[in-house]
């Protein structure tokens, strides 16, 4: 199957291109304080790159996004063994998860809708999954992201996009000179493989404060054990005043020098920040550019990680009759 690409572009000439390859997003051009356009999400010219990209820029995992401790979970009494492949865990559905796949694609109207069926056994999971991407970019450069998805048998869920955000362009270089603010009293500690320990704790008095606007480098070399385990920030925030089905605004990034400000919203309970620790030796960057590690931060609203086997995070259970239905809306000022 062929990856097809379509652009979305509004009045003011903001648009987003997006990729039929893991329903990805893979420019988003917008203006900064004096009018001019970039790009602001890193990515690759050839499309080819998008396969099995460590950094699974912009793309949709699946069909859970993020961690499952040991490959390992339970539905209903029986055990579902999943690849490993990222240390002793299972990361992103594993190493075939819906970012590594072409995905159907149609445009409809001033939308593009991505749909990918998922069968029953494909990386372990159990059930056959249809999920539906649904992305819409306004005349107010907000790019809205809806994930519908039902099945046949029980099984697990979690969808989210993985974009890497620079607001001063793509290829600039570090964005720990941007601030970051997340409305988030909550952050879920881990064990050093990134497996959440269960119980939340305060970000009060630690590095992972950001109610109020901070720079992303502020704290980052802290000696702190989330921000050892992964070189950075790579951890998951609980997202205040969560109600399931109610959008709510997660995070607000801003770049002082191009003037540019993204805020977030979402309907799932948690964001994982992910400042980009990893993206040294990555492909080809658009038009030639070097990405390096900080260079871009993922901002990815989601169910909690290792939530199958947590039964105190809200649930990604999935049964057949019911619809899964989150959102999230990426909106550039």
């Amino acid at each position: 199957m062929e990856i097809k690409t379509y652009t979305l572009t509004n009045k003011s000439g903001a648009s987003v291109t997006l990729s039929s390859l893991g329903a990805a997003i893979q420019k988003i051009i917008v203006p900064d304080k004096d009018g001019k356009l970039a790009d602001v999400v890193i990515g690759y010219d050839n499309l080819e790159n998008y396969f099995a990209d460590g950094p699974c820029a912009g793309k949709c995992p699946g069909r859970y996004a993020n961690r499952i401790a040991e490959g390992s979970l339970e539905i209903d009494g029986k055990i579902y063994s999943l690849p490993i492949n990222n240390g002793p865990n299972h990361l992103h559905g594993g190493p075939e998860g819906f970012q590594n796949k072409i995905w159907e694609s149609r445009k409809d109207g001033d939308a593009v809708e991505f749909m990918y069926f998922s069968e029953d056994g494909e990386m372990g999971y159990p059930g056959n999954l249809k999920v539906v991407a649904r992305y819409e970019w306004s005349e107010q450069n907000e790019l809205r992201l809806t994930f519908t998805a039902q099945c046949d048998a029980p099984t697990v869920v979690n969808l989210t996009n993985h974009s890497y955000f620079n607001l001063d362009g793509h290829d600039s270089g570090s964005v720990l000179d941007h601030t970051l603010k997340l409305n988030a009293s909550l952050y879920l500690p881990t064990d050093e493989t990134l497996i959440p320990l269960g119980e939340p704790d305060p970000v009060a008095g630690t590095p992972m404060d950001f109610l109020k606007p901070k720079k992303l480098g502020q704290d980052i070399k802290e000696d702190f054990p989330a921000l050892n385990y992964g070189k950075g920030y790579d951890a998951c925030w609980i997202i205040d005043g969560y109600q399931k089905g109610q959008l709510a605004e997660a995070a607000e990034l801003k770049a002082a020098k191009s003037g540019r400000t993204l805020k977030v919203y979402t309907t799932q309970p948690g964001i994982q920040v992910y400042t980009g620790n990893w993206l040294k030796g990555c492909p080809t960057g658009k038009g030639g550019a070097i990405y390096d590690d900080y260079c871009a931060v993922a901002l990815e609203c989601q169910h909690f990680p290792d939530s199958p086997n947590n039964p105190d995070y809200p649930t990604t259970l999935l049964k057949p009759g019911e619809t899964f239905e989150e959102a999230i809306i990426f909106a550039f000022e």
